[in-house]
């Protein structure tokens, strides 16, 4: 499809990541659409659609998901088990539930060491499992420790497995412009589709073609909960009901 006629949602626009994809978005040529909280203090080029939401309340997300190509995920939330649970994993959710049917292409950002079964991070990890479950092409990016990059560390490395899990920039660093170029791109390429992978960057110069980098990731087998090469410590078995039944709901969907 032509990027100019693709209408593109950024969730968590206004936040540090988001603005730096709506930058990117716009100089792409996408019809950018951002879900804002308070449009008066957005501080967005006018090109951009506004749409007023709150992640948190289902009924005001509608118009936001109304006809969109694509959905880049940018939100976050730090720390607080109460607000991933409320922000990171149920506005994943929410948003999901409106969309209409499985054609909807998905970038959902979390963290390095997802995996790490630290509290919040769980429902940054349940999030990505609603993600797979949709039946959506859809791409998962775990990003290193933001800006903690020196000028020259600015070469891509994609990994997978979520091994490093120290909790601090000796995991990996990115600089978020990096991060957002990353997240265009997965919309881009064929190659990003399927796939779960973390993000740092290296010395040297950013890439401009990532196909090779896009290629060679495994892709999460199908029906999977997790990615490729995650470990297996969180039992969909052991999970809370309503986790399950949310992702029971995508999954009919999909045999539908």
């Amino acid at each position: 499809m032509n990027k100019s006629r693709k209408t593109l949602l950024v969730v968590g626009a206004t936040g540090s990541i988001g603005r730096h994809v709506v930058d990117g978005a716009l100089l792409k040529g996408y019809r950018v659409r951002a879900l804002v909280r308070h449009p008066q203090r957005a501080g967005l080029p006018e090109a951009v659609s506004m749409i007023v939401g709150d992640l948190t309340r289902p009924e005001t997300l509608v118009n936001a998901v109304q006809g969109v190509d694509a959905i880049v995920f940018t939100h976050g939330t730090h720390g607080s088990i109460i607000q991933a649970e409320q922000v990171d994993y149920g506005g994943v959710l929410n948003i999901l539930s409106l969309l209409p049917d499985s054609a909807v292409q998905l970038v959902l950002m979390t963290a390095i060491g997802v995996t790490d079964r630290k509290g919040a991070h769980d429902w940054k990890r349940r999030a990505e499992r609603l993600v797979r479950a949709t039946g959506s092409p859809y791409t998962i990016v775990r990003p290193g420790w933001f800006d903690c990059n020196k000028p020259d560390q600015r070469r891509l490395v994609f990994l997978q497995g979520d091994a490093r899990q120290s909790g601090t920039p000796s995991d990996g660093v990115i600089a978020r412009a990096d991060i957002a170029h990353v997240l265009l791109s997965c919309l881009e390429y064929a190659s990003a589709s399927g796939k779960t992978f973390e993000l740092v960057a290296e010395t040297g110069a950013r890439q401009n073609d990532l196909e090779e980098l896009f290629c060679n990731l495994k892709a999460d087998q199908p029906y999977s909960m997790d990615g490729v090469c995650d470990v297996a410590n969180m039992p969909q078995s052991g999970e809370p009901l309503e986790v399950n039944i949310a992702l029971d709901a995508f999954e009919r969907k999909q045999v539908r």
